[in-house]
């Protein structure tokens, strides 16, 4: 399934964008990535093996700079509200809605002047049995 992929390429198509958006976790310098979160679940199992699923992700953004996270992660959020389609390259997926569960907030200061910040979302999609 290639949701997280068309997610990541969807908010790289942002214009203006700082810093360009990965899949995985935060590097030891300035970073953005989304990652899976714990709590996705299964909501229907039909017959032909197509789901209705929950899917529970993390945007975190690592910087020395707050404007630029703050600037970044709203902007990423709002463009997330507005997300109507988000179209599978695969044919794997079929998008439902996108819905924020923590809109941007601080997770972490550290002595060398990082901050980090976090966006938490719950992505609603009917998953199709692969071949």
């Amino acid at each position: 399934m290639d949701f997280i992929e068309r997610l990541t390429e969807e908010i790289n198509e942002m214009p203006g964008l700082p810093v360009t958006l990965k899949k995985g976790y935060l590097g030891v310098d300035e970073s953005f990535v989304v990652y899976p979160l714990p709590g996705s679940r299964v909501v229907s199992q039909y017959m032909d093996g197509t789901s209705e699923q929950q899917l529970n992700f993390e945007f975190a953004m690592k910087s020395k700079s707050q404007s630029k996270i703050h600037s970044t992660l709203w902007a990423v959020q709002n463009e997330l509200e507005a997300l109507k389609s988000l179209t599978s390259n695969d044919g794997s997926f079929e998008f439902d809605e996108l819905v924020i569960t923590n809109k941007p907030f601080i997770n972490n200061a550290d002595e060398q002047g990082w901050f980090t910040f976090l966006l938490d979302v719950q992505a609603n999609i009917t998953v199709y049995k692969e071949e």
